[in-house]
Order: structure tokens, then sequence, then C-alpha cells
């Protein structure tokens, strides 16, 4: 039977080193010896490991495959193809090793992109933060997945008997996540799942923070996930809790509305619940900033004061949520909408908790351009 091209190739690459033995004055026999006592399969498949010629488009078949397997960085899954003389099993194994010590060395770097998870169910939602130093490697699938499975493991462990509870890396990072993906499988703690990961695509991954809220009444937390790469991922989210005095008001209305208001929350940025909750100190310090525009102006005293007020009302429209205007109608504001809201179920509704998060708040980027280059400088 007429052999394939592919497989007299690595034929000829063993008759070549066999030749290379005999010049060096081996025997046949004892070239024989040598490949047993490596303990190699001689089929033809394997036999390329022998070999330090192997074919520009044999090279980059394997790196493809490497990368598929591991997500690594091109240029470390070259590098350990070399060093391991193109064994594809062996490669993939050193990067393992090799990638825990270059994420160990990476762990000082500044990650301050990423995304944000969600789990949640009926009355809990879990969000979490991970973090990476580029866009690019948001996109990984891996990365997503990590991060997807943290938010899960968040929303499983214990209760912490708080309606909003937030937490840093402590939380869960000796916690084991039981990961089941192509690329990574089994059972391991957050912290080593998350310096696997940090191997794989080649950057700085941490876990960064995360928060839990809840309700106890009967209501709902409801969510809002800004630019998701796929469900249940982003990287701005809001959340609420709303809940309703009857037991037997419908949960549906609420779920509705709660998450057009959670998406209000994103655009908005409110720092206060209500007017109630903000503090003397805020209010005071923005009336003396408001007097102080206002004494610019040469009116009178009593102008002056009416000035300061109305723009102190403008700002509790600003920072407030319940006093600010509603971003799918202006003509209204977010108190109206509640008593709509009341109004459709047949029982009082009132906003418990609020939240927004967003992926690197208080991690700052500054741009410098250096005649043609331009590069990101990060800092915590």
């Amino acid at each position: 039977m007429a052999w394939s091209q592919s497989a007299r190739k690595p034929m000829i690459g063993l008759l070549f080193r066999a030749q290379q033995h005999a010049a060096r004055g081996y025997s046949y026999s004892a070239f024989q010896a040598h490949l047993s006592s490596s303990n190699v399969d001689q089929s033809a498949t394997l036999l390329r490991r022998f070999s330090s010629e192997v074919p520009a488009s044999e090279q980059m078949n394997l790196i493809k495959q490497l990368r598929e397997r591991t997500s690594a960085p091109i240029k470390d899954v070259k590098s350990s193809l070399v060093s391991c003389n193109w064994d594809i099993d062996a490669a993939q194994k050193d990067l393992r090793k090799r990638g825990v010590v270059l994420a160990a060395k990476k762990s000082s770097r500044t990650a301050a992109e990423g995304l944000l998870a969600i789990a949640q169910d009926e009355k809990r939602a879990a969000v979490v933060e991970l973090n990476c130093e580029t866009d690019f490697v948001a996109r990984n699938d891996v990365f997503q997945y990590l991060a997807s499975s943290l938010a899960k493991l968040a929303l499983s462990a214990r209760d912490p008997g708080e309606l909003v509870f937030p937490f840093g890396p402590d939380y869960l990072e000796n916690l084991n996540v039981n990961l089941d993906h192509p690329k990574l499988s089994g059972e391991t703690t957050v912290q080593s799942a998350v310096t696997e990961v940090a191997a794989m695509v080649g950057e700085n991954v941490k876990f960064r923070r995360g928060f839990i809220m809840s309700t106890t009444a009967h209501g709902v937390v409801c969510s809002y996930m800004h630019t998701c790469p796929q469900p249940g991922l982003g990287r701005l989210a809001g959340l609420i809790t709303l809940e309703a005095e009857d037991s037997n008001a419908p949960l549906d209305a609420l779920q509705r509305v709660g998450k057009s208001i959670a998406m209000h929350i994103v655009a908005t940025k409110p720092l206060f619940l209500s007017k109630e909750l903000v503090s003397a100190s805020a209010v005071e310090n923005e009336r003396d900033i408001l007097r102080t525009q206002a004494e610019s102006s040469g009116k009178s005293q009593m102008a002056m004061e009416k000035m300061v007020e109305g723009r102190l009302r403008k700002y509790f429209e600003e920072v407030v949520l319940l006093e600010q205007k509603y971003v799918v109608n202006d003509s209204t504001n977010i108190k109206s909408v509640l008593n709509d809201l009341s109004k459709e179920v047949g029982s009082k509704v009132t906003l418990g908790n609020f939240a927004r998060m967003e992926v690197g708040e208080g991690v700052s980027k500054i741009l410098i351009v250096t005649g043609k280059r331009k590069e990101w400088i990060l800092s915590k």
C-alpha cells in the first residue's frame, strides 16, 4: 500500500537521524536502544519530537492547537514548543509551570479593565468584579467563564445576613470552586483558579470586589447590566430592591419597573436614595458653594437666597434617586414612577436599596503622549 505524503515525512526524518548517528560511530542497534530508553511511542505521529527540523506548516499547526488548548499568548506557546522539541503535550505542561511563575511576577501590575458578573435568584443577587489589564483579555472565553463562576459561587455561599453586603477578595479566595470548561476543569480554590487564568492569558488577573443584595420582604431584586458581551456579564451594573406592603401583590410588575429603574441608576449615578438621607455636611457644603456663586452676581440678598435655594433643588434632582428625572420619561421623576407602580399593583411599593458598580472604579488611567508613541499609565 502506498504511503501518503504526511506519513512519509516523519519516517524520512527518522532515517536522517539514524544516518547522523551512524556518522558519529553509533550502530543501528544502538540507535534503536536510544529510542527504547526514551519511552517514546515510535508511531509516525510522535516521531517529530526527535527532529528539530519540523516543517513550517506543521509548526504553525502545533502552535494553533496549543493556543486553542491553553489560550496562552502566541509568543509563550511557541517558546514552550521549541523548548520541548515540538512535543505538544510536554509543551502544554511546560506552559502551565511557566505560567504560574509569570502570573506571580505580573501580580503587581495594575489591572483596570475586566468585567462584572452577576448571578441572582428571586430574593438575592451577587455581583463580582474580575479585573485584567486589557479589554482584549476581557473578551476571552476563559476569563468570562471564571467571572461567571465567581458570581455563582458568591450567590451560593453562606447568607451574610445583611440586605447589602459588600466584600473583598478574601471573602471567596479560599473557597473551592468547581470548574467545568474545556480549558479549566476540576475543583480548586478561587485563588488558584485566578492564578491559572492569569497564566493562560499572560496578564495580571485579579478578583477585586463584589457585593450581595437581598430582600426579606415581599419584593424582588432587579438588575441591569450594560455593555454585555453575553448575558450576566458587563462593564456597568445597577441593582435595586423593590418591596410591596401587600404579600399578594404581583411581583412581575415590580420586576418590569425595577429593571427600568436599575437602568436609570446606571445612567444617572445617584448618590442618595432620598433627600432625608443626604448628610447635613453635604448639604451645607453645597449651599456654601452656591452662595459664593450667587454673590458674584451682584444681586440683592433676597435674590441671592432665592438663587441658592433654587440651585439646591437642582442639586437634589441630580444626586437623589427619588428626585431624579426618569431617563425613560423626563416629564416625571422616580418618586412618581413608584407611586404609579403602587396604584398598578394595589399596594404601596417602596425602593429598599440600590447600588451601582463600574469596572475600574477607583483606578485612574492617564494617557501619556511622547512623540509618536502613546501609552496608558495605570495607577491604583
